[in-house]
């Protein structure tokens, strides 16, 4: 079987315009896939440089294949198995600053560069107290993008057209918006100028976008299978779901520049995200969020164990239609379309969507992906949603770290899972831990004892789930 490289594999040259912080799988199997698409289809034209931005990560394995991989994609498109398999060519390099800084700055200094996408972790656009904008490169990404815009900018003499736009792809709220707030923070801390800030909010575009796949990433289980069946030893084959979807808000410049929705990808350009990552956060995140517990609980692995079993689908489905769905502002028709698709995603029968990766840091997920819809249904109501509040009693269960012979690692916070454990452990009533778990506002962010009726309803749950067991509760709540 050939190595993949350039020289096994005939492949196309583009000029480099896109620099991309992160090399991790998502990136790899969502952004690069789609530049790749619209190079094939509507002659975009532009290459990618990758920027690790971390001193350790899969720039030597990229180099080895000459930044050449497969993305794989399998899922369900209107109720029918889809796959598909691209060899990706549009990176044409792949960096690390650390110990090629010359190289890196030979790139953000390039005068045919135009987006830097970014996928940096949640972690990612974040203050470095005392951030040293100078050093080669700065410790934190928005310090390495003021670097790179404040040389640029001087570099260029201050020239309009050399502005660079930026796709933010960090899982979190206006995610654009935050690294911009940052950027200005060091720019004024550093002394950098007006003439520079003017530069930045006249040419620059930082635009907040919304992601969606599903990427599991390297497939260890059978890699000899996929690498036969390629004629390649590709090391950097990333497996992901068909569907897509990204949401870019951005300005009709930015748009016409970087037309991904005339390659007949699902990019969809917004004046304003507010609404649309409210109905996907609220059906597609909190219904991951409300299933995984109950699906550990139960003895699950995966997201298709769980909505394979008719009690969990019915559970969650109803959930979305009657709990969440309502609440999000919009066409009705169009809203339940929606989760139709999103929720068609959970019957994909190749991807192993494991739940505890899903349960990482869920007392915060569920926060923000659950709770909203629980205070408008109250509110809606004049009720408490039953299935929602029974999902919090699933967690508080999960987090005790062991049910029913189960045992489950849980990963959040440490101090609050040594918090909500040491409360499982006291001597202390069922009712008593519950309402000790629910009032700790460190853990939880809000006071959840301001919800009326919500500790006593998942107090009641909790009982329910301990002493007749899930599988009873959840035909009642179902």
């Amino acid at each position: 079987m050939q190595n993949l490289n350039s020289k096994t594999l005939n492949r196309e040259e583009y000029p480099v315009k896109i620099l991309q912080f992160g090399e991790g799988n998502f990136l790899r199997a969502f952004v690069d896939w789609m530049i790749n698409k619209a190079n094939k289809e509507i002659d975009f034209n532009k290459g990618v440089v990758i920027v690790q931005p971390l001193e350790n990560g899969l720039v030597p394995m990229l180099k080895e294949q000459d930044c050449l991989y497969h993305v794989k994609l399998e899922g369900v498109k209107d109720g029918n198995p889809i796959t598909s398999t691209e060899v990706i060519d549009c990176v044409q390099d792949a960096i690390n600053p650390y110990s090629e800084y010359e190289k890196y700055q030979q790139y953000f200094l390039s005068p045919d560069l135009e987006l830097v996408v970014s996928n940096t972790t949640e972690a990612g656009i974040s203050r470095v107290e005392n951030e040293d904008i100078y050093a080669k490169p700065p410790k934190s990404f928005p310090g390495k993008v003021c670097q790179l815009l404040y040389q640029r900018y001087e570099h260029f003499n201050g020239a309009a057209d050399k502005g660079v736009t930026f796709f933010c792809c960090e899982l979190i709220e206006k995610n654009a918006d935050a690294l911009k707030e940052i950027v200005f923070e060091l720019a004024e801390q550093n002394n950098l100028g007006e003439g520079f800030t003017s530069w930045l909010n006249e040419n620059c575009h930082f635009c907040s976008t919304l992601v969606d796949r599903i990427v599991t990433g390297f497939p260890k289980d059978n890699i000899k299978e996929i690498q036969s069946e390629l004629g390649y030893e590709d090391n950097l084959v990333v497996v992901g779901e068909y569907f897509h979807l990204w949401a870019i808000e951005a300005p009709q410049v930015v748009r016409e520049k970087f037309p991904f929705d005339k390659a007949g990808l699902h990019v969809v350009w917004l004046d304003d995200m507010t609404q649309f990552r409210d109905k996907k956060v609220r059906i597609l995140n909190g219904s991951h969020s409300a299933m995984t517990p109950v699906g550990l609980l139960s003895g699950h692995q995966t997201v298709m164990e769980s909505f394979n079993d008719k009690l969990i689908s019915d559970f969650i489905q109803n959930m979305v239609s009657e709990e969440v769905s309502p609440n999000i502002a919009g066409d009705p028709e169009a809203l339940k379309q929606f989760a139709d698709e999103i929720l068609e995603r959970f019957y994909n029968p190749y991807i192993k969507h494991y739940l505890k990766d899903i349960s990482l840091n869920s007392t915060s997920k569920w926060i923000t992906r659950d709770l909203p819809s629980v205070i408008d249904s109250l509110k809606r109501t004049g009720e408490l949603p039953k299935r929602l509040t029974f999902s919090m009693a699933a967690l508080l269960v999960f987090y005790k770290g062991e049910y029913n012979g189960l045992t489950f690692s849980v990963t959040d916070t440490p101090e609050y899972v040594e918090f909500i454990q040491n409360e499982w452990q006291s001597d202390k009533s069922t009712d008593a831990k519950v309402e000790a778990i629910l009032s700790n506002q460190q853990v939880w962010g809000v006071d959840l004892k301001a919800v009326d009726g919500f500790v006593e309803k998942v107090t009641e749950y909790v009982n329910a789930i301990l002493n007749d067991g899930i599988k009873t509760v959840l035909e009642k709540v179902a």
